[in-house]
């Protein structure tokens, strides 16, 4: 093994052990574990709506037949938020879309039906069709939806990974755009105490709001859903909760969801997202030396990609980037060009590479290395990296 290979192995285990980290998730973590990703759970939500008939398929395929080839659910949604807000403004409070007019109240109606075919797709569970395998779909009465890896990862994680840093670290901060549930409930199976901006038990409350400070309790980890989640909900009077699955109570006025597109910017001014987006860049900002390391994401939402290179961009700060990904995207291929590049590392399927140099560990002629993957995480927080590739 030549001794920058080596190099790069022995600094990937040291960052991955750092006293100061945190994590961004996408995605792509969850797909292992039967929630589909955005292009599967777009055809389940049209497939949803031409189930339902009437207005719900139509309003989609318009909104759909306006926006740019290649458009998922949530590019449709944040559409639809506009609209509503059109509507909201309007003398008559009808909005038109496509061929359609449609007054508020359906409007606002169809959009919730939209919100709970994503929830309960992402609750259950949806494998898509593929070849002669038949798709699968999960219910309240047989989930599909599983949780092994996310607790694999977590077991690793704080067991083994962080062995011997109990007494010296501050909490993993766990940063999600998902809006399931696994990470929590692999940290509640693993017994690793978390905060998360509610309290209470089962049914809870938002506690945390804009301009708040973390608790200081000995949490062992923070998680924040920069995107909302499947149980909030937005009460009659403004609080968010956390709600079970079916409850009737409390009252509720539609679910806590955002979307990374054009209403975003707008959204994330608000509690809880305000909140949220606060603590993200509170974490960017440290001024110490801290690890951000990112998985199942694909760098694809804009808004996040500004907030990181904003920070990074900061003479004083000292964040480096582990990013676990297929390839060298657009997005990372450009930071590898920034002063700051030497503190960003890309773990992919061809290798390692560290600023403009790589790919250092090469698999074997004619093999891929699966380190980048959630399940490949795992097992490199298990092994550490120079086990990993030998």
């Amino acid at each position: 093994m030549d001794p920058d290979t080596k190099d790069a192995l022995k600094q990937l285990d040291s960052l991955l052990a750092h006293a100061d980290q945190s994590w961004l998730f996408g995605a792509g973590i969850s797909y292992s574990a039967n929630i589909p990703l955005m292009g599967p759970l777009t055809q389940r939500v049209f497939a949803k709506a031409a189930s339902q008939g009437g207005r719900a398929k139509e309003v989609l395929d318009a909104v759909k037949e306006a926006l740019p080839d290649g458009c998922h659910i949530e590019h449709i949604l944040s559409h639809l938020g506009d609209l509503a807000a059109v509507a909201e403004r309007s003398r008559e409070k009808k909005v038109k879309v496509g061929s359609i007019e449609i007054e508020q109240p359906e409007f606002s109606a169809l959009h919730a039906d939209y919100l709970r075919w994503i929830a309960e797709t992402i609750r259950w569970g949806f494998v898509p069709a593929n070849g002669d395998t038949a798709e699968k779909v999960g219910s309240r009465q047989n989930p599909i939806v599983t949780v092994e890896n996310h607790s694999n990862f977590v077991s690793a994680l704080f067991n083994r990974g962080q062995a011997g840093l109990a007494e010296r670290r501050g909490p993993v901060r766990f940063f999600t755009v998902n809006y399931d549930t696994l990470i929590e409930d692999a940290l509640a199976i693993q017994c690793v105490s978390y905060w998360d901006g509610f309290a209470g038990g089962a049914l809870a409350f938002r506690c945390h709001h804009f301009g708040d400070e973390e608790p200081t309790s000995d949490y062992r980890a923070f998680l924040i859903k920069l995107h909302g989640s499947i149980d909030w909900h937005l009460g009659k009077d403004g609080r968010v909760w956390r709600v079970r699955e079916g409850d009737l109570y409390p009252e509720k006025t539609s679910r806590v969801l955002i979307y990374p597109q054009a209403t975003k910017y707008i959204a994330t001014q608000r509690d809880p997202f305000a909140s949220q987006f606060d603590l993200f860049r509170r974490s960017l900002a440290d001024r110490g030396e801290n690890v951000l390391a990112v998985c199942g994401y694909s760098f694809g939402d804009e808004h996040i990609n500004q907030e990181l290179e904003l920070a990074l961009d900061r003479p004083d700060n000292k964040t480096t980037i582990l990013a676990f990904v297929s390839g060298v995207n657009p997005t990372l291929s450009g930071w590898r060009k920034k002063p700051w590049a030497n503190r960003l590392y890309i773990i992919s399927s061809a290798g390692i590479y560290v600023g403009e140099r790589g790919p250092l560990a090469p698999p074997k002629a004619g093999a891929t290395h699966d380190w980048w993957k959630f399940d490949g995480v795992t097992k490199l927080l298990n092994t550490g990296a120079e086990a990993y590739v030998v």
